[in-house]
């Protein structure tokens, strides 16, 4: 299994991590543990410099409908975001966030695991993870 997670709901906080080569049903049974576990609102971290999507331009399109609409469903009830990345695909992953970034959460493209938990641990994020 390509995704592996870990939900802490006293901290609430989702850690996923990427491993190997990731493609839409990955992608679709993170999004349905996330939202079945009622953890939209936790702070998560998506640790990505391991993996390596396998999905064409309309995969890539399939998970931005379902995260807008997740979005929509959640309004201000989604938590913050890090995503941490590979150098190499550091802008590319940065711009495509800024595509998909309609709801109003902090959402941040990190290069070190270290500084995304710093960021998703600092008292202003904190402050926005939805009750």
């Amino acid at each position: 299994m390509p995704l592996h997670w870990t939900i802490d709901s006293r901290a609430r906080l989702l850690v996923a991590t990427g491993v190997g080569p990731i493609d839409l049903g990955d992608l679709d049974r993170l999004l349905d543990v996330i939202v079945g576990s009622n953890a939209l609102g936790y702070r998560k971290l998506f640790d990505g410099r391991l993996a390596v999507t396998q999905m064409e331009p309309a995969g890539l399109l399939t998970v931005g409908v379902r995260l807008r609409s997740l979005h929509a469903t959640a309004g201000a009830g989604l938590g913050p975001l890090a995503l941490v990345v590979r150098d190499e695909n550091y802008w590319q992953v940065a711009r495509v966030l800024g595509i998909l970034a309609v709801p109003k959460r902090p959402m941040r493209v990190f290069k070190q695991v270290e500084k995304a938990r710093t960021w998703l641990d600092s008292p202003v994020v904190m402050a926005s993870v939805p009750d």
